[in-house]
């Protein structure tokens, strides 16, 4: 257990990189649901020019911030804890995630049709033709990583699929993703933040002109080309705006199944007897998608920005505020689940892995949940005896849940 979960909790900054080298800090958000459910961190070491944040730990306390966006803003000062990191808020803004309504509604509608349950369903034979594609891929290998050789490469594939995007630019893709979303992690991005800014967002930003221009001259069906030719209240989305929605679903479509695929597979790997009831009852793969989604969500939190004074299960906040809603420790809410850190594939829980609910539940929640039971089908199909061979590693973030290696031995 890190240090930092003994502290007097006034003193504890829940960001702080020493709590987040092995994932979540589980201990430490055990602690604060029961005595601070609602805890004030007075800055960032990492960011000594950003003000503290308020962490909301309680599915409780999620669910109201979720559901008020009057209140609770996302536009205010953008959804991350860090309001000027990679993206200055202005380009942030230029993303619906952080938007507030009415203008948030017209641009998430403009996706909502691709996304429905129906069309997303519709996507299931190519999607595991993808996955057996992957994994095919690995014949003859003795071991593996499973975020780079299987879960990366499929969900490259699949979102690069929505987006109109060629496979031979999935790799480039994948690795602008990586560094971005994992910008803070000397592991990931060993040169630093400001590389990611000086380096790879111009990058994200010259590669999306091309294909903005492309499609504006060859208009096709992809979502890409809906960015494009787009109109909200009679006028076309300006480039920076198209070219942030292209990352916002990109960033989402690459990072949020991967993470929870790979860390529902160690889940797996860890505990034989889970894996050998999935794999006497593969009915049992949608319920342990599901409780997949509750204990490993993709993103840690999201931020929203308190846009007058008000209160929080009895806690006073003030105008200006930020709130970090924690989906890591609300997920784990003992008021909620029984033995909440054990996996259990007959669970079924219901969770906030996709928000709690509000104007910002997740676009695409159906495209997750069947890339999430394809892989998990698949890979026990073709590996039923895989073991872990080495030390995970998570990538050290509190923004990020995901691992960043995961070494198996293919056939046990």
């Amino acid at each position: 257990m890190p240090a930092d979960t003994d502290k007097p909790l006034d003193e504890v900054l829940v960001l702080e990189e020493d709590l987040w080298l092995d994932g979540p800090p589980d201990e430490l958000f055990t602690r604060l649901r029961s005595e601070c459910p609602v805890h004030w961190s007075s800055g960032m070491t990492m960011f000594p020019d950003e003000e503290g944040y308020w962490s909301v730990t309680t599915a409780e306390g999620i669910y109201e911030v979720s559901r008020d966006w009057e209140t609770y803003s996302s536009e205010k000062g953008g959804i991350t804890a860090v309001t000027e990191g990679v993206f200055p808020l202005e380009l942030m803004r230029s993303m619906f995630i952080s938007m507030d309504p009415p203008k948030h509604d017209r641009v998430k509608a403009l996706f909502q049709r691709g996304f429905t349950p129906k069309r997303i369903a519709e996507h299931e034979d190519e999607i595991r033709e993808i996955t057996r594609d992957v994994i095919g891929k690995l014949e003859g290998r003795e071991t593996c990583d499973l975020v780079d050789d299987i879960a990366q490469p499929v969900v490259a594939r699949v979102i690069g699929s929505f987006m109109g995007l060629p496979p031979t630019d999935d790799v480039v893709w994948a690795r602008l993703m990586n560094t971005i979303l994992g910008a803070n992690d000397p592991d990931v991005n060993p040169e630093g933040i400001e590389s990611v800014m000086e380096r790879d967002l111009p990058e994200v930003f010259e590669r999306c002109t091309k294909m903005i221009a492309d499609r504006r001259e060859n208009p096709t069906e992809d979502l890409t080309s809906v960015l494009v030719h787009a109109e909200i209240d009679g006028e076309k989305l300006e480039e920076h705006e198209i070219v942030m929605g292209f990352f916002l679903l990109m960033a989402a479509g690459n990072d949020s199944t991967k993470a929870t695929y790979c860390s529902a597979m160690r889940a797996l790997l860890e505990d034989d007897s889970q894996r050998r009831m999935l794999l006497d009852d593969p009915s049992l793969v949608p319920s342990t998608v599901e409780e997949a989604l509750r204990m490993f969500p993709a993103f840690a939190h999201f931020r929203r920005t308190a846009t007058k004074d008000t209160e929080l299960l009895g806690q006073p906040i003030k105008e200006g505020e930020k709130l970090l809603m924690w989906y890591v420790s609300s997920n784990r809410d003992e008021t909620r689940y029984e033995d909440p850190h054990t996996f259990d594939v007959k669970r079924n829980p219901e969770h906030q892995a996709f928000g709690a609910g509000g104007r910002h539940f997740c676009l695409g929640t159906a495209l997750a949940r069947l890339e999430l039971r394809v892989l998990i089908e698949e890979t026990l199909a073709r590996y039923p005896d895989m073991e872990i061979d080495g030390d995970p590693k998570y990538v050290i973030s509190g923004f990020v849940n995901q691992l960043r290696t995961l070494p198996v031995k293919l056939d046990g």
